[in-house]
């Protein structure tokens, strides 16, 4: 080889790497193992210096092979073989410091690569619940873009205006009191064809009036009835007057009672009236689980038994909801708790069991006749589809449901 085609050589070699065949590959393979890290710096070094080792190792490689070509001695194919091979074992420990595989990740790589991992496996899980809004977009009353958030703010809502269990310990008044009076309650609620709404609100109000400021067994009537003109004025767009309400008592109270105690209950409340309640949560639920009427009804109804049971005034509405409607569909269709349901409720079967056995109990007192039966009878109409005198209502599971409790009892 002259020398004018050994000056040619490197020049076109620095020009064109890639024609130069296993020699050029193994530079550019280490310096990607190199990249390979958590360390922006290390990544940016690496994208500056590429060009550099790719040229120095080509470079030290072609001077090797111009040393060579420069003897007379002539080498068989093996040696050439040979020799290309130590060549590329020099060009590869010649590499720089540069292009050195990068250090372990360290603990805190370690960590936030196990929290992605889970972060991803979650959202996966996820995945799996059916987004039960996503059809309803064009149906602006449903609230489809913030439903969600809606009901995380009733949730909240419902704990900050909660009733504390066994308020009435040292009361003059007794759990049977009340049960009495919410029984009358719910047939002066159909007396005068008000709101589902407002027959809930009314206890609630009740409630959570009575466990701030207890009242004498005379007044709790009074209680009663001035806290059904609030949830009137709350829910409904025409409500009874004062009067009518003086007049369902068989005017044991006046009109100017009826007003005094309406502003006591909203000052010890400090008008805080919008407690969520279980109709709300009952609702969404129905919608979660794509019920039926008679299920929808049935869940109503077990909800509406529960208005009585002082045992049950600390559960949240929310809980109070899930466990009738879960109840509901057990009885009906033997249908279980489901995922879907069990996301949006935020409970699963297990949390709701207890309560569910309240419900049973109330059951089993109401159709034997052991309690007060005004909403047996509500129920019992066409308009409700006679959903208390189903036979699913006195079957065993419903009996052994409520075993545990009455058997206390």
């Amino acid at each position: 080889m002259s020398s004018v085609e050994l000056r040619v050589l490197p020049r076109l070699a620095a020009d064109n790497p890639l024609k130069l065949g296993k020699n050029s590959s193994a530079a550019p393979r280490r310096v990607a193992l190199g990249g390979i890290t958590n360390r922006p710096e290390a990544a940016v070094r690496t994208k500056g210096n590429n060009c550099q080792v790719n040229k120095h190792s080509i470079t030290t490689v072609l001077q090797g092979s111009l040393h060579e070509s420069q003897k007379p001695s002539k080498a068989s194919c093996a040696q050439r073989g040979k020799g290309r091979k130590v060549k590329e074992q020099s060009s590869v420990v010649r590499l720089p410091a540069a292009a050195a595989l990068p250090p372990p990740p360290s603990e805190a790589d370690q960590s936030r690569g196990e929290e992605r991992e889970l972060s991803q496996a979650f959202s996966r899980v996820l995945l799996t619940v059916q987004d039960v809004d996503e059809q309803d977009g064009e149906q602006p009353q449903l609230c489809s873009q913030y439903v969600k958030e809606i009901y995380k703010y009733l949730h909240v809502l419902e704990v900050e205006q909660a009733v504390r269990a066994d308020y009435m310990h040292g009361y003059e008044i007794t759990p049977n009191m009340r049960a009495l009076l919410v029984d009358w309650l719910v047939q002066v609620h159909s007396k005068f064809q008000l709101l589902q709404e407002t027959l809930y609100l009314t206890v609630a109000l009740l409630d959570r009036f009575l466990q701030v400021q207890p009242v004498s067994r005379r007044k709790l009537q009074l209680a009663g009835i001035s806290a059904m003109l609030l949830a009137c004025k709350y829910e409904e767009i025409f409500y009874p007057e004062v009067g009518d309400f003086a007049y369902i008592t068989d005017n044991s109270f006046s009109k100017s009672q009826i007003l005094l105690m309406e502003q006591l209950i909203l000052k010890n409340l400090d008008f805080q009236l919008g407690r969520p309640l279980p109709l709300h949560f009952l609702r969404r639920a129905s919608k979660v689980a794509d019920s039926d009427a008679q299920k929808h009804t049935l869940a109503k109804y077990l909800m509406e038994l529960t208005l009585l049971d002082y045992n049950m005034v600390h559960y949240r509405p929310s809980e109070v909801a899930a466990a009738c409607l879960c109840l509901s569909q057990l009885l009906l269709d033997q249908l279980l708790w489901s995922p879907t349901q069990q996301h949006y409720s935020t409970y699963d079967e297990a949390h709701l069991k207890p309560i569910m056995q309240h419900v049973a109990k109330n059951l089993v007192l109401v159709n034997e006749g052991k309690t007060f039966q005004a909403v047996k009878s509500k129920y019992s109409s066409s308009n409700l589809l006679k959903i208390s005198l189903l036979p699913e209502l006195r079957s065993s599971t419903v009996r052994n449901m409520a075993h545990p409790l009455l058997s206390t009892s």
